[in-house]
Protein backbone atom coordinates (compact mmCIF):
# COMPACT_ATOMS: atom_id res chain seq x y z
CA UNK A 1 0.00 0.00 0.00
CA UNK A 2 1.29 3.45 -1.11
CA UNK A 3 1.92 6.23 1.38
CA UNK A 4 -1.65 8.43 1.43
CA UNK A 5 1.07 12.13 0.90
CA UNK A 6 1.70 10.58 -2.82
CA UNK A 7 -2.25 9.66 -3.96
CA UNK A 8 -3.62 12.30 -6.79
CA UNK A 9 -6.78 12.79 -7.32
CA UNK A 10 -8.01 11.07 -10.97
CA UNK A 11 -7.49 13.02 -13.81
CA UNK A 12 -11.46 13.30 -15.52
CA UNK A 13 -10.42 13.53 -19.35
CA UNK A 14 -13.72 15.63 -20.42
CA UNK A 15 -12.34 18.17 -17.66
CA UNK A 16 -9.25 19.89 -19.86
CA UNK A 17 -6.09 20.70 -18.10
CA UNK A 18 -5.41 21.39 -14.69
CA UNK A 19 -5.21 25.05 -13.68
CA UNK A 20 -1.96 26.50 -12.42
CA UNK A 21 -1.04 28.04 -9.44
CA UNK A 22 -0.09 31.67 -9.82
CA UNK A 23 3.24 32.44 -10.58
CA UNK A 24 5.16 34.60 -7.86
CA UNK A 25 8.28 35.48 -9.95
CA UNK A 26 8.98 38.70 -11.88
CA UNK A 27 6.25 38.74 -15.06
CA UNK A 28 8.40 38.38 -18.32
CA UNK A 29 6.19 39.82 -21.18
CA UNK A 30 6.51 37.96 -24.41
CA UNK A 31 8.49 38.89 -27.08
CA UNK A 32 7.33 41.67 -28.93
CA UNK A 33 6.50 40.02 -33.02
CA UNK A 34 7.23 43.91 -33.92
CA UNK A 35 11.05 43.54 -32.85
CA UNK A 36 13.02 45.31 -30.44
CA UNK A 37 11.29 47.79 -27.73
CA UNK A 38 10.98 51.09 -28.25
CA UNK A 39 13.62 53.20 -26.41
CA UNK A 40 12.93 54.55 -23.06
CA UNK A 41 11.72 57.93 -23.21
CA UNK A 42 13.99 61.13 -22.45
CA UNK A 43 13.91 61.87 -18.48
CA UNK A 44 12.39 58.23 -18.29
CA UNK A 45 13.76 56.08 -14.86
CA UNK A 46 16.04 53.25 -15.82
CA UNK A 47 14.18 50.63 -12.74
CA UNK A 48 11.80 50.78 -10.21
CA UNK A 49 10.96 53.93 -8.15
CA UNK A 50 12.43 55.17 -5.30
CA UNK A 51 11.35 54.32 -1.74
CA UNK A 52 8.68 56.78 -0.87
CA UNK A 53 7.92 57.52 -4.62
CA UNK A 54 4.59 56.34 -6.22
CA UNK A 55 4.42 53.71 -8.89
CA UNK A 56 4.88 55.24 -12.39
CA UNK A 57 6.56 58.39 -10.87
CA UNK A 58 8.80 59.74 -13.67
CA UNK A 59 11.32 62.53 -12.42
CA UNK A 60 11.30 65.44 -14.50
CA UNK A 61 13.81 65.48 -16.81
CA UNK A 62 16.87 68.01 -17.11
CA UNK A 63 18.29 68.32 -20.58
CA UNK A 64 20.24 71.47 -19.51
CA UNK A 65 20.50 74.34 -16.79
CA UNK A 66 17.64 73.70 -15.13
CA UNK A 67 15.05 70.26 -14.21
CA UNK A 68 12.04 70.89 -16.45
CA UNK A 69 9.09 71.58 -13.90
CA UNK A 70 8.68 75.36 -11.64
CA UNK A 71 11.68 76.07 -9.75
CA UNK A 72 12.43 75.59 -6.20
CA UNK A 73 14.01 79.06 -4.74
CA UNK A 74 17.35 77.38 -4.45
CA UNK A 75 17.12 75.78 -7.97
CA UNK A 76 16.43 79.17 -9.40
CA UNK A 77 19.17 81.31 -7.03
CA UNK A 78 22.19 78.61 -8.14
CA UNK A 79 21.16 78.11 -12.03
CA UNK A 80 21.86 81.68 -12.13
CA UNK A 81 25.33 81.38 -11.13
CA UNK A 82 25.99 78.34 -12.78
CA UNK A 83 25.11 80.30 -16.24
CA UNK A 84 28.82 81.24 -16.37
CA UNK A 85 30.58 78.20 -15.13
CA UNK A 86 28.09 75.96 -17.99
CA UNK A 87 29.04 78.26 -21.28
CA UNK A 88 31.97 80.44 -20.35
CA UNK A 89 33.32 81.87 -23.28
CA UNK A 90 30.54 83.59 -24.50
CA UNK A 91 29.06 84.26 -21.60
CA UNK A 92 31.84 85.66 -19.27
CA UNK A 93 34.34 86.44 -22.28
CA UNK A 94 31.82 88.64 -24.26
CA UNK A 95 30.09 90.24 -20.96
CA UNK A 96 33.94 91.10 -20.47
CA UNK A 97 34.58 92.24 -23.68
CA UNK A 98 31.33 95.03 -23.76
CA UNK A 99 31.92 95.78 -19.71
CA UNK A 100 35.79 96.89 -20.42
CA UNK A 101 34.79 98.83 -23.70
CA UNK A 102 31.76 100.69 -21.82
CA UNK A 103 34.29 101.73 -19.38
CA UNK A 104 37.08 102.92 -20.77
CA UNK A 105 34.99 104.38 -23.88
CA UNK A 106 32.93 106.23 -21.05
CA UNK A 107 35.99 107.47 -18.89
CA UNK A 108 37.78 108.68 -22.31
CA UNK A 109 34.84 110.89 -22.66
CA UNK A 110 34.45 111.97 -19.55
CA UNK A 111 37.86 112.33 -18.86
CA UNK A 112 38.96 114.51 -22.36
CA UNK A 113 36.09 116.60 -21.73
CA UNK A 114 36.97 117.68 -18.22
CA UNK A 115 40.52 118.05 -19.16
CA UNK A 116 39.50 120.46 -22.03
CA UNK A 117 36.86 122.34 -19.70
CA UNK A 118 39.39 123.12 -17.68
CA UNK A 119 42.00 124.07 -19.52
CA UNK A 120 39.57 126.58 -20.97
CA UNK A 121 38.38 127.68 -17.93
CA UNK A 122 42.14 128.14 -16.54
CA UNK A 123 42.61 130.15 -19.90
CA UNK A 124 39.71 132.73 -20.18
CA UNK A 125 40.04 135.59 -19.42
CA UNK A 126 38.29 137.66 -16.19
CA UNK A 127 35.55 138.95 -17.79
CA UNK A 128 34.55 135.59 -19.66
CA UNK A 129 35.10 132.82 -16.99
CA UNK A 130 31.97 132.91 -15.33
CA UNK A 131 30.48 132.18 -18.92
CA UNK A 132 33.05 129.68 -20.03
CA UNK A 133 32.67 127.81 -16.83
CA UNK A 134 28.58 127.42 -16.97
CA UNK A 135 29.39 126.38 -20.77
CA UNK A 136 32.21 123.61 -19.51
CA UNK A 137 29.91 122.45 -16.12
CA UNK A 138 27.64 121.97 -19.39
CA UNK A 139 30.04 119.94 -21.69
CA UNK A 140 30.67 117.84 -18.42
CA UNK A 141 27.26 117.23 -17.92
CA UNK A 142 26.39 116.59 -21.61
CA UNK A 143 29.55 114.17 -21.96
CA UNK A 144 28.29 111.98 -18.72
CA UNK A 145 24.89 111.35 -20.15
CA UNK A 146 26.73 110.16 -23.23
CA UNK A 147 28.71 107.43 -21.52
CA UNK A 148 25.61 106.85 -19.15
CA UNK A 149 23.73 105.96 -22.84
CA UNK A 150 26.67 103.94 -23.91
CA UNK A 151 26.50 101.76 -20.96
CA UNK A 152 22.87 101.55 -21.02
CA UNK A 153 22.85 100.24 -24.30
CA UNK A 154 25.68 97.98 -23.88
CA UNK A 155 23.83 96.39 -21.22
CA UNK A 156 20.59 96.07 -23.45
CA UNK A 157 22.62 93.72 -25.76
CA UNK A 158 24.08 91.76 -22.91
CA UNK A 159 21.26 91.45 -21.39
CA UNK A 160 19.31 90.15 -24.75
CA UNK A 161 22.12 87.54 -25.23
CA UNK A 162 22.03 85.94 -21.94
CA UNK A 163 18.62 85.70 -21.89
CA UNK A 164 19.10 83.63 -24.92
CA UNK A 165 21.49 81.60 -23.57
CA UNK A 166 19.51 81.08 -20.73
CA UNK A 167 16.48 79.58 -22.99
CA UNK A 168 18.62 77.50 -25.33
CA UNK A 169 20.82 76.17 -22.15
CA UNK A 170 17.29 75.06 -20.63
CA UNK A 171 16.78 72.64 -23.26
CA UNK A 172 20.41 71.51 -23.32
CA UNK A 173 21.84 73.58 -26.24
CA UNK A 174 25.12 75.00 -25.88
CA UNK A 175 25.95 77.69 -28.44
CA UNK A 176 29.07 79.67 -29.32
CA UNK A 177 28.10 83.65 -28.91
CA UNK A 178 28.23 83.51 -33.01
CA UNK A 179 24.70 81.27 -32.73
CA UNK A 180 23.66 83.54 -29.76
CA UNK A 181 24.02 86.37 -32.03
CA UNK A 182 22.39 85.04 -34.69
CA UNK A 183 19.49 84.31 -32.67
CA UNK A 184 19.56 87.37 -31.42
CA UNK A 185 19.42 89.41 -35.16
CA UNK A 186 16.35 92.13 -35.53
CA UNK A 187 16.01 92.07 -31.68
CA UNK A 188 18.25 94.24 -30.32
CA UNK A 189 17.25 97.53 -31.46
CA UNK A 190 13.71 96.75 -29.37
CA UNK A 191 15.85 96.16 -26.46
CA UNK A 192 17.59 98.66 -26.44
CA UNK A 193 14.42 100.78 -27.22
CA UNK A 194 12.76 99.60 -23.76
CA UNK A 195 16.27 100.29 -21.88
CA UNK A 196 15.93 104.16 -22.96
CA UNK A 197 12.77 104.59 -22.99
CA UNK A 198 13.15 103.48 -19.11
CA UNK A 199 15.92 105.36 -18.37
CA UNK A 200 14.06 108.67 -20.28
CA UNK A 201 10.97 108.00 -17.61
CA UNK A 202 13.41 108.05 -14.77
CA UNK A 203 15.04 111.21 -15.76
CA UNK A 204 11.83 113.04 -15.86
CA UNK A 205 10.67 111.72 -13.07
CA UNK A 206 13.60 113.03 -11.04
CA UNK A 207 13.43 116.61 -13.39
CA UNK A 208 9.75 116.47 -12.18
CA UNK A 209 11.41 116.43 -8.27
CA UNK A 210 13.96 118.74 -8.33
CA UNK A 211 11.76 121.49 -10.01
CA UNK A 212 9.39 121.55 -7.36
CA UNK A 213 12.18 121.64 -4.95
CA UNK A 214 13.40 124.90 -6.87
CA UNK A 215 10.37 126.38 -7.38
CA UNK A 216 9.60 126.37 -3.89
CA UNK A 217 12.95 127.49 -2.62
CA UNK A 218 12.83 130.46 -4.94
CA UNK A 219 8.81 131.11 -3.93
CA UNK A 220 8.80 131.33 0.02
CA UNK A 221 12.49 132.01 0.78
CA UNK A 222 14.12 130.51 3.76
CA UNK A 223 10.93 128.69 4.61
CA UNK A 224 10.13 127.34 1.15
CA UNK A 225 13.62 126.31 0.89
CA UNK A 226 13.08 123.88 4.07
CA UNK A 227 9.18 122.71 2.88
CA UNK A 228 10.78 121.96 -0.70
CA UNK A 229 14.00 119.83 0.87
CA UNK A 230 11.52 117.89 3.01
CA UNK A 231 9.12 117.45 0.18
CA UNK A 232 11.77 116.61 -2.31
CA UNK A 233 12.83 113.84 0.25
CA UNK A 234 9.03 112.30 0.21
CA UNK A 235 9.03 112.60 -2.73
CA UNK A 236 12.17 110.67 -3.97
CA UNK A 237 11.41 108.36 -1.31
CA UNK A 238 8.16 107.86 -3.07
CA UNK A 239 9.63 107.49 -6.55
CA UNK A 240 12.11 104.95 -5.19
CA UNK A 241 9.33 102.87 -4.29
CA UNK A 242 7.33 103.12 -7.55
CA UNK A 243 10.26 102.65 -8.98
CA UNK A 244 11.12 99.68 -7.15
CA UNK A 245 7.51 98.31 -8.02
CA UNK A 246 7.26 99.11 -11.83
CA UNK A 247 11.26 97.99 -12.18
CA UNK A 248 9.93 94.19 -10.66
CA UNK A 249 6.69 94.19 -12.66
CA UNK A 250 8.76 94.97 -16.12
CA UNK A 251 11.77 92.87 -15.25
CA UNK A 252 10.52 90.57 -17.54
CA UNK A 253 9.95 92.48 -20.71
CA UNK A 254 13.66 92.12 -21.89
CA UNK A 255 12.99 88.17 -21.94
CA UNK A 256 9.62 88.44 -23.80
CA UNK A 257 11.51 90.57 -26.33
CA UNK A 258 14.64 88.19 -26.92
CA UNK A 259 12.75 84.42 -26.08
CA UNK A 260 9.52 85.42 -27.23
CA UNK A 261 10.93 87.61 -30.19
CA UNK A 262 7.23 89.95 -28.86
CA UNK A 263 6.77 93.66 -30.04
CA UNK A 264 7.59 96.19 -27.19
CA UNK A 265 3.95 96.94 -26.35
CA UNK A 266 3.30 93.14 -26.20
CA UNK A 267 6.17 92.41 -24.20
CA UNK A 268 5.34 95.19 -21.52
CA UNK A 269 1.75 93.90 -21.40
CA UNK A 270 3.41 89.99 -21.00
CA UNK A 271 5.57 91.05 -18.50
CA UNK A 272 2.90 92.86 -16.36
CA UNK A 273 0.49 89.49 -16.67
CA UNK A 274 3.19 87.01 -15.50
CA UNK A 275 3.89 88.65 -12.91
CA UNK A 276 0.77 89.03 -11.18
CA UNK A 277 0.34 87.04 -7.80
CA UNK A 278 4.28 86.66 -7.65
CA UNK A 279 5.95 90.17 -7.20
CA UNK A 280 7.25 89.25 -3.73
CA UNK A 281 8.67 86.43 -4.87
CA UNK A 282 10.60 88.28 -8.41
CA UNK A 283 11.32 91.50 -6.26
CA UNK A 284 13.10 89.08 -3.19
CA UNK A 285 14.85 87.30 -5.80
CA UNK A 286 16.32 89.68 -7.79
CA UNK A 287 17.14 92.17 -4.77
CA UNK A 288 19.24 89.17 -3.07
CA UNK A 289 20.96 88.14 -6.15
CA UNK A 290 22.04 92.29 -6.44
CA UNK A 291 23.18 91.67 -2.43
CA UNK A 292 24.88 88.84 -3.05
CA UNK A 293 27.05 90.18 -5.99
CA UNK A 294 27.44 93.80 -3.94
CA UNK A 295 28.91 91.86 -1.82
CA UNK A 296 31.08 89.79 -2.86
CA UNK A 297 32.20 92.97 -5.04
CA UNK A 298 33.07 94.66 -1.98
CA UNK A 299 35.19 92.19 -0.40
CA UNK A 300 37.20 92.10 -3.25
CA UNK A 301 37.83 95.11 -3.62
CA UNK A 302 38.04 96.64 -0.31
CA UNK A 303 41.34 95.00 0.98
CA UNK A 304 42.88 95.47 -2.51
CA UNK A 305 42.04 99.65 -1.82
CA UNK A 306 43.70 98.83 1.48
CA UNK A 307 46.32 97.07 0.72
CA UNK A 308 47.53 99.80 -1.84
CA UNK A 309 46.39 102.64 0.62
CA UNK A 310 48.28 101.14 3.50
CA UNK A 311 51.32 99.91 1.40
CA UNK A 312 51.68 103.28 -0.44
CA UNK A 313 52.50 104.68 2.42
CA UNK A 314 55.20 102.18 3.49
CA UNK A 315 57.20 101.66 0.84
CA UNK A 316 57.14 105.41 0.31
CA UNK A 317 57.83 107.00 3.83
CA UNK A 318 59.04 110.84 3.22
CA UNK A 319 55.91 111.73 0.92
CA UNK A 320 57.83 111.26 -2.41
CA UNK A 321 55.24 112.94 -4.81
CA UNK A 322 56.57 110.45 -7.70
CA UNK A 323 56.37 107.63 -5.69
CA UNK A 324 52.52 108.31 -4.60
CA UNK A 325 51.50 109.11 -8.37
CA UNK A 326 53.06 105.70 -9.26
CA UNK A 327 51.23 104.36 -6.65
CA UNK A 328 47.91 106.20 -7.23
CA UNK A 329 48.44 105.02 -11.00
CA UNK A 330 48.99 101.28 -9.96
CA UNK A 331 46.36 101.42 -7.52
CA UNK A 332 43.60 102.74 -9.43
CA UNK A 333 44.34 100.26 -12.33
CA UNK A 334 44.12 97.26 -10.66
CA UNK A 335 41.20 98.20 -8.84
CA UNK A 336 39.85 99.19 -12.35
CA UNK A 337 40.37 95.82 -13.68
CA UNK A 338 39.08 94.29 -10.75
CA UNK A 339 36.01 96.08 -10.98
CA UNK A 340 35.19 94.96 -14.96
CA UNK A 341 35.42 91.90 -13.90
CA UNK A 342 33.11 91.55 -10.97
CA UNK A 343 30.84 93.80 -13.25
CA UNK A 344 30.56 91.21 -16.31
CA UNK A 345 29.47 88.40 -13.62
CA UNK A 346 27.29 90.48 -11.89
CA UNK A 347 25.82 91.79 -15.53
CA UNK A 348 25.66 87.79 -16.48
CA UNK A 349 24.27 86.64 -13.72
CA UNK A 350 21.60 89.62 -12.90
CA UNK A 351 20.45 89.23 -16.59
CA UNK A 352 20.43 84.91 -16.01
CA UNK A 353 18.20 85.99 -13.36
CA UNK A 354 15.68 87.21 -14.77
CA UNK A 355 15.64 85.22 -17.49
CA UNK A 356 15.29 82.37 -15.06
CA UNK A 357 11.93 84.17 -13.12
CA UNK A 358 10.09 84.46 -16.63
CA UNK A 359 10.68 80.73 -17.93
CA UNK A 360 9.57 79.67 -13.83
CA UNK A 361 6.66 81.81 -14.40
CA UNK A 362 5.87 80.62 -17.82
CA UNK A 363 6.05 76.97 -16.31
CA UNK A 364 4.28 77.63 -13.17
CA UNK A 365 1.37 79.62 -15.05
CA UNK A 366 1.41 78.01 -18.63
CA UNK A 367 2.05 74.56 -18.41
CA UNK A 368 5.71 75.84 -20.69
CA UNK A 369 7.61 72.46 -18.87
CA UNK A 370 5.44 69.89 -20.62
CA UNK A 371 6.44 72.30 -24.18
CA UNK A 372 9.81 71.87 -23.16
CA UNK A 373 9.88 68.42 -22.44
CA UNK A 374 7.75 67.78 -25.38
CA UNK A 375 10.43 69.62 -27.61
CA UNK A 376 13.47 67.53 -25.94
CA UNK A 377 11.62 64.15 -26.59
CA UNK A 378 11.30 65.21 -29.62
CA UNK A 379 14.79 66.21 -30.85
CA UNK A 380 15.80 63.24 -28.48
CA UNK A 381 13.62 61.19 -31.38
CA UNK A 382 15.40 62.62 -34.46
CA UNK A 383 12.94 65.09 -35.19
CA UNK A 384 13.78 68.23 -36.73
CA UNK A 385 10.80 70.07 -37.86
CA UNK A 386 9.37 70.53 -33.71
CA UNK A 387 8.41 74.27 -33.30
CA UNK A 388 10.30 76.49 -30.94
CA UNK A 389 8.51 75.92 -27.53
CA UNK A 390 9.05 79.14 -26.24
CA UNK A 391 7.76 80.96 -28.88
CA UNK A 392 3.70 82.01 -28.76
CA UNK A 393 1.08 79.67 -30.15
CA UNK A 394 -1.07 80.84 -32.88
CA UNK A 395 -4.69 81.54 -31.41
CA UNK A 396 -7.36 78.68 -32.62
CA UNK A 397 -9.61 79.92 -35.33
Amino acid sequence: MSDSSSWQPPVDPSAGPAPQAPFSGPAIPPPSPYGAPAPTPFGAPDGPPAPGQPAGWTPPPKPGLVPLRPLAFGTLLGASFQVLRRNPRPMFGFALIITAIVSLGAGLVVGLVSVGAISRIESALAEDVDAIAAGSIALIILAGLVAVALSLVASAILQGVVSLEVARGTLGEKLRLGGLWRAARGRIGALIGWTLLLTAALVVAIIFVILIIVGLSVAGGAAGAVIGVLLGLALFGGLAVLGAWIGTRLALVPSALMIERLPLRAAITRSWTLSIGYFWRTFGTLLLVAFILSTAGQIITTPVQLVFSLGGGLLNPNADEDAMLGTLLIGSLVTTVISVVIGAISAVVQSATAALIYIDLRMRKEGLDLELAHFVEARHAGATDVVDPYLPRPAAS
